[in-house]
């Protein structure tokens, strides 16, 4: 299960990943283009070698006199260089280009959404029996006191003391909404047969 089944929560998890996608692909074509640029720079003229009027750097649009002779003594370093070593150092320098803007995003989304598929496969898996309700039950009630007092609220004359004392004399009814509490966070349906909540606070689903 990636995606999860409330339809708010899904739409902001396939945004999420879209823009991580989409900012993934960016860098990667951007780290390609620059590495066979650098590739081609790098290539003599057929000719007369680096200082031929033929080679690639003297080939580029008008940038005038300075630049291009800029261009033709980098050309002209680098072609001095063997040419394993030259590419090795384009294929690392394009590598950074491609790790630097990427490392950081992929740290801050991947580890995110991964916990949420195993937060969410693993609750699935639990609501199906009633000793995995009553852990998922446990696990709601150990989040912090107003989220337990959201909970609460959805039920007629609730409290979070009673919720705990519901939970310890294993009250299904206590149960049953414990564990849809939890359900709801994660943004998945009910268990099949269980009385939905309603609408509960989600902003702190991890």
């Amino acid at each position: 299960m990636w995606y999860a089944q409330d339809p708010g929560r899904r739409t902001r998890q396939f945004l999420g990943d879209a823009a991580a996608l989409a900012w993934t692909v960016l860098w990667t074509v951007a780290a390609v283009v620059a590495y066979r640029l650098a590739v081609l720079l790098s290539r003599p003229g057929p000719d007369t070698g680096v200082a031929s009027s033929r080679s690639p750097a003297a080939r580029l649009p008008v940038v005038g006199d300075d630049v291009g002779a800029a261009l033709r003594s980098v050309v002209g370093f680098v072609d001095a260089i063997d040419p394993v070593t030259l590419r090795a150092t384009f294929a690392v320098a394009a590598a950074a280009l491609f790790l630097l803007p990427i490392a950081p995003v992929l740290a801050a989304w991947l580890p995110r959404r991964l916990r949420w598929v195993r937060q969410a496969a693993a609750a699935s898996e639990l609501a199906g029996s009633a000793n995995g309700r009553e852990l998922l039950a446990l696990r709601a009630l150990l989040r912090p006191l107003d989220e337990v007092a959201a909970t609460a609220a959805a039920l007629p004359d609730a409290t979070p003391g009673s919720l705990a004392e519901g939970w310890r004399n294993a009250d299904p009814r206590t149960l049953d909404a414990l564990a849809d509490a939890e359900l709801e966070r994660l943004g998945l349906d009910p268990a099949p047969g269980a009385d939905p909540l309603g609408p509960l606070v989600t902003e702190f689903a991890g």
